[in-house]
């Protein structure tokens, strides 16, 4: 790997008055984080003809050019080693009907597991093969060009190769432990 390959500002410093303030608990910055509302999405991939998938509120958008997009998920779902396996995944941006789906895919339905989540909706696929659910706000069918470890999550960057939008209906969002539907105004 040639140093120009990492995409890190590597003569950054922190701010060294800084380094030693304590930071606040995990109790406490959960507390704050339900406070923050947030797009909710199916985050899907396919290994092996094995469709997985995970509801997800850890998405950013990073540049419109080139076209790339971030997620975040936790290294204890599987659905995370699937798609380090693949390189590939769809941001299935969740409209304001689909809260039920939300649940299914956040395993909130004990009794739908893995494999039998994806009956409950209809699903096709564009460019990667990546699970692409229909009616949904927004997908982004993604190749993964870079992983980032960050302590419980993977962050996966990349670039969007296919998109659709839903322009009828509102946004599903999430906050404190609640879905709302977003309409416009």
């Amino acid at each position: 790997m040639q140093l120009r390959d990492i995409n890190q500002v590597l003569d950054w410093q922190p701010n060294a008055l800084l380094a030693d303030l304590p930071l606040v608990g995990e109790e406490e910055h959960r507390a704050g984080m339900r406070h923050f509302a947030a797009a909710t999405s199916i985050i899907t991939t396919v290994h092996e003809q094995e469709c997985v998938g995970l509801t997800a509120t850890a998405i950013c958008s990073v540049t419109a050019d080139p076209p790339r997009l971030v997620a975040f998920v936790n290294k204890n779902v599987y659905a995370a080693e699937y798609i380090m396996a693949t390189g590939l995944l769809c941001v299935n941006t969740l409209a304001g009907h689909q809260s039920e789906l939300a649940c299914i895919f956040a395993g909130m339905r004990k009794e739908i597991p893995g494999p039998e989540r994806f009956k409950h909706a209809e699903w096709e696929t564009l460019v990667t093969g990546a699970p692409v659910l229909k009616g949904a706000k927004s997908n982004f069918d993604c190749r993964v060009i870079k992983v980032f470890d960050e302590s419980t999550h993977f962050a996966f960057l990349c670039e969007v190769l296919a998109t659709r939008s839903n322009e009828t209906g509102g946004a599903l969002l999430y906050m404190g432990g609640k879905f709302y539907t977003l309409q416009e105004t």
